[in-house]
């Protein structure tokens, strides 16, 4: 059994509700989020070792999160997804760290790659 807790961070239940399955499926233990602030304001900020997160929400965006993680000392890997590709985007969010920043509809193969190259840098 893996017992990595993953964040999926998105502002679309369809979304949220089919990484989740996914990640269920592969026995993860997954807890899902509307938007980065209740991701940042919940018990499982602690307890993450991965987030998932959409680029663009209301609020925070995904790269405005995984920049308040940074600096709040919390060293959780980021995978990013964006339905809205941008190459400017793209290269501030993997040289600030991210460990993937994935086109939606994204790859359930590749999702899970990331995934598992996240869990090894954690």
């Amino acid at each position: 059994m893996i017992e990595a807790v993953i964040s999926v961070v998105d502002d679309d239940d369809e979304v949220r509700s089919g990484i989740e399955s996914l990640l269920q499926s592969l026995d993860y233990t997954v807890h899902t989020f509307a938007s980065a602030e209740e991701f940042l304001t919940s018990p499982q900020l602690h307890h993450t070792a991965c987030v998932v997160s959409d680029v663009r929400m209301p609020g925070l965006s995904g790269v405005e999160l995984q920049a308040v993680l940074h600096a709040e000392g919390h060293h959780i890997p980021v995978i990013l997804l964006t339905g809205q590709p941008d190459e400017h985007v793209r290269d501030h969010a993997m040289r600030a760290g991210a460990v993937a920043f994935m086109s939606k509809p994204i790859s359930e193969a590749d999702l899970i790659l990331c995934l598992d190259r996240a869990l090894k840098k954690a």
